[in-house]
């Protein structure tokens, strides 16, 4: 049997739900231990994970009532334009900028690694309930081309080192991203969250502690491929 796109996409969301819940459980261990100190490093791991899986958390509530394709459709178009128009935290609480950063990071990693996820899945059968599922459904169109962007020379070295020089953003010390690299140079941080945030290339969800991984994106790798 193919796999669909809700069972592809349960499947991804189902690992950063359960890292959020894992994550939750244990900070509310460390909280109610009275015989411990709060161990704060918890409360940041907690928002970090949190902000990873509410992206997914809304597609799939959404999704009960118009299916993950409709529901995915709409929650990238709603990140997208709250990407555009959102301002860096300006709170007097700390703590609410950090939560404000990793949500915009989260956003962008979220529509990076849901890239081409519905285009792969088009020729799928629409996923419907009731009457509708037993009307027959014609086949969807094929997706219109992409047109690639133009980088700049400064643009096209920076997706050049993500694709062969192993860079990572990892957070060094408490609030303090910093790229690494494997090998070769080290391309500014501000030009590699650039391109991630125009979709060329993505980082992964993983750690900051350990390093969040960049790779090209299919856009990226057809900027350098022109």
């Amino acid at each position: 049997m193919a796999v669909t796109l809700t069972e592809v996409f349960e499947s991804l969301a189902e690992s950063y739900t359960t890292l959020e819940e894992n994550a939750r459980t244990k900070l509310a261990k460390c909280l109610t231990d009275l015989t411990q100190g709060v161990d704060t490093s918890l409360i940041r791991t907690a928002m970090g994970v949190a902000a990873e899986a509410l992206p997914y958390r809304r597609v799939l509530e959404y999704a009960e009532k118009v299916g993950v394709r409709v529901a995915l459709t709409d929650v990238r178009k709603d990140l997208t334009r709250q990407l555009l128009s959102r301002s860096a935290g300006s709170s007097t609480c700390q703590i609410r900028n950090e939560a404000a950063r990793m949500e915009v990071e989260a956003a962008q990693r979220f529509l990076a690694n849901t890239d081409g996820l519905l285009d792969r899945f088009e020729d799928a059968p629409i996923e419907e309930t009731g009457e509708q599922a037993e009307a027959e459904v014609e086949p969807a169109p094929a997706p219109a081309p992409v047109d690639v962007p133009t980088a700049t020379p400064a643009q096209k070295r920076t997706l050049e080192a993500i694709r062969d020089n192993g860079v990572a953003i990892q957070e060094l010390k408490v609030g303090r991203l910093q790229v690494t690299v494997e090998r070769g140079e080290r391309p500014r941080r501000d030009m590699v969250e650039w391109v991630v945030s125009q979709g060329w290339a993505k980082q992964a969800a993983a750690s900051l502690y350990n390093g969040q991984a960049v790779t090209l994106t299919g856009i990226g790798e057809a900027i350098l491929a022109r």
